[in-house]
């Protein structure tokens, strides 16, 4: 359905120290085709920061803003209030903990301004408390530690979610589906369409699609039984399954599970269950600041010391190390 072509919306896209340039850029892109295909400027932005200063993204390209949060905190008052507010990260956003972001983005929400993210830009909003009781999405790797940390909001592994006046989005191209989704609201399909056909994207992917690629494609198995069986591992990291349990649920014995799992990932099942487990474990120590302990029991070890053991010999360095040199890279990219 075809909407006239009067609306306008005014964007700020705040930038947090390490943002991902690709879904930035991406949503801006997605607005400025729009504008190109209605003839006029039906979306304007502006980009903030906490200072006002350059902000460097992850790859290391500067972006000069517009505003500074003291700015915009005037401008919730006049003419220049935004209609949305897009909160734009990256990596090592978890030591992004500004009171002052974080008060000005409730007094946003509460003035009636659509708040929302961009990749991992969701960990700030639950920090402010936005989140709370609500559906949200944030890129797949950092999921876990998300959800760790925040155990009171609804977070999924989907490309984006809208919940109420709150839009968050996973990343990657993912910001260019959410945008679409907005110039829907506001215009209607045939626009959307327009502005995929100079975007040369084939389709308009729903919040609900997948982020990852299936498990055949990024295993490179093709066997059934050992794609379903490896589903079921990575549902149970933190209250591990007996191989008993697993071969029950696959309707297989013990030995034929053995023996898949020898052929198809050259490892026994243990071993693999095992280092999945591991695996989850690393991204929390890395995305969070869960004590190692808590990472453990999350990953489904019994004991911290087991926990560092098993580790050790996989990494070849210990929990405690594994997170100081993020704390080391963390200062390096600062």
């Amino acid at each position: 359905m075809n909407k006239p072509l009067t609306k306008k919306r005014s964007l700020v896209f705040f930038l947090v120290p390490n943002f991902s340039m690709l879904p930035f850029s991406a949503a801006i892109e997605t607005l400025r085709i729009a504008n190109r295909m209605l003839g006029y400027e039906a979306y304007t932005w502006r980009l903030s920061s906490t200072d006002g200063t350059q902000v460097l993204s992850s790859s290391g390209i500067g972006l000069e803003v517009n505003t500074s949060l003291a700015d915009e905190r005037k401008f919730l008052g006049g003419e220049n209030r935004p209609s949305m507010v897009l909160v734009c990260s990256g990596i090592y956003v978890e030591d992004f903990n500004n009171k002052s972001v974080n008060a000005w983005l409730r007094e946003v929400y509460n003035r009636g301004v659509s708040v929302g993210s961009l990749c991992t830009g969701a960990h700030v909003l639950a920090s402010a408390g936005l989140l709370t009781g609500k559906r949200c999405a944030i890129h797949w790797e950092n999921l876990p530690g998300f959800a760790e940390s925040f155990p009171q909001v609804d977070v999924y592994a989907d490309l984006y979610e809208i919940d109420s006046n709150i839009y968050t989005c996973a990343g990657g191209t993912a910001s260019l589906d959410m945008m679409l989704n907005l110039i829907d609201q506001d215009f209607g399909e045939n626009l959307v369409n327009r502005v995929c056909e100079q975007a040369l994207t084939d389709r308009v992917r729903g919040p609900h699609d997948r982020q990852r690629l299936p498990l055949r494609a990024r295993l490179g198995v093709q066997n059934a039984k050992v794609l379903s069986i490896i589903e079921l591992m990575e549902g149970n990291l933190s209250e591990p399954l007996s191989l008993l349990e697993i071969a029950d649920s696959a309707g297989l014995s013990r030995r034929q599970i053995e023996r898949l799992f020898r052929q198809e990932m050259g490892r026994s099942p243990a071993r693999y269950y095992l280092e999945i487990r591991l695996d989850r474990a690393r991204h929390l120590l890395v995305q969070s600041a869960m004590p190692v302990v808590e990472v453990a029991v999350a990953c489904g070890f019994v004991s911290a010391s087991h926990f560092s053991k098993c580790y050790r010999e996989l990494y070849n360095r210990s929990p405690q190390q594994e997170r100081a040199e993020r704390k080391l890279t963390l200062q390096t990219v600062r």
